[in-house]
């Protein structure tokens, strides 16, 4: 006589004769449903909230999904071009050779943006913003930048106080609280807190009844553009080395739109790398020297803005 199979558990039901008691039942199955809904409707809800409130962790989970490739701005100079043209400068005798040159690639944050000008007409433009010391190019000949910008972000400067600064700037580099007062067109009291406020984030110092910016030679109202000087490509590169960020492309973006006022928008925004060239000189005494040369306009570019 033929045996049910063991891996079955059949049971004898009145009036329906044996039946599978594995076998799920409807209000088992759409209870399954309902649950597995309810589990992805919380990760699409928790995706999506921190898509809006934390873009960074975004951010980085591509990063860490990221396949190696990048988008590198084209460099117009090679390694041996400025290795033969500043020959003269590096290699002071015969005694000095070079040893083989490195590339490395520096970030930045390139943004299509608008805004008004004085006459109050509308421009568009990009800026490339340094995401290691902070600071936004100005001019892409001799790569030229702002300086203060850095220690605005590190404070946690809102648009009040970039207001601040920038209408010290615009006075020649120091004002008075009564002409700020006019300028500004605001109350003695709401004047003050925000001077304040500023003074402890050490953006401003107070010399009697004037105030200047923090920093020497400052250099933070500017044109809100880097001026190109040819245009810009991009070019998908892998597997090189990538110098590490300092600062977050939301801390730039933040940063940017309180300081260039209302009208300012950005547009787009894409990370991009900088090639550079570490070119290094044997001394006749065993010791290295390394110099660093931006591939895109073959300038020198200072050490401490590559520190880490």
């Amino acid at each position: 006589m033929h045996q049910p199979s063991n891996n079955l558990n059949l049971d004898k039901k009145p009036s329906k004769g044996y039946t599978n008691s594995h076998e799920r039942s409807p209000k088992r199955s759409f209870m399954r449903f309902l649950s597995t809904l309810i589990v992805l409707g919380a990760l699409g809800y928790g995706a999506y909230y921190l898509n809006n409130t934390q873009p960074e962790l975004k951010h980085k989970a591509l990063e860490m999904i990221n396949t190696g490739t990048f988008h590198t701005l084209e460099a117009r100079f090679t390694a041996r071009q400025i290795m033969e043209k500043e020959r003269l400068n590096l290699l002071k005798d015969t005694e000095h050779r070079y040893s083989d040159p490195t590339l490395r690639f520096h970030p930045y944050l390139l943004m299509e943006v608008k805004f008004t000008n004085k006459d109050f007409q509308t421009e568009e433009g990009i800026i490339l913003w340094d995401l290691i010391d902070g600071e936004m190019v100005l001019d892409t000949r001799n790569w030229d930048k702002t300086h203060g910008f850095a220690d605005c972000i590190n404070a946690g400067a809102d648009r009040y106080e970039y207001k601040i600064l920038t209408t010290i700037a615009e006075s020649g580099g120091q004002a008075d609280r009564q002409s700020l007062m006019s300028t500004l067109s605001m109350e003695p009291h709401l004047l003050e807190a925000w001077l304040d406020r500023a003074r402890k984030k050490k953006l401003v110092v107070q010399h009697g009844n004037h105030y200047r910016i923090h920093l020497h030679d400052p250099l933070v109202n500017v044109r809100p553009s880097t001026f190109i000087a040819d245009p810009l490509v991009t070019k998908s590169c892998k597997h090189s080395e990538r110098l590490n960020r300092r600062y977050t492309p939301s801390q730039i973006k933040k940063a940017a739109e309180a300081a260039f006022g209302s009208d300012f928008a950005i547009r787009t925004t894409r990370d991009v790398f900088l090639p550079i060239y570490s070119i290094t000189v044997q001394n006749p005494d065993g010791s290295l020297h390394t110099s660093h040369w931006n591939a895109l306009n073959g300038k020198q570019i200072s050490h401490a803005n590559l520190i880490e």
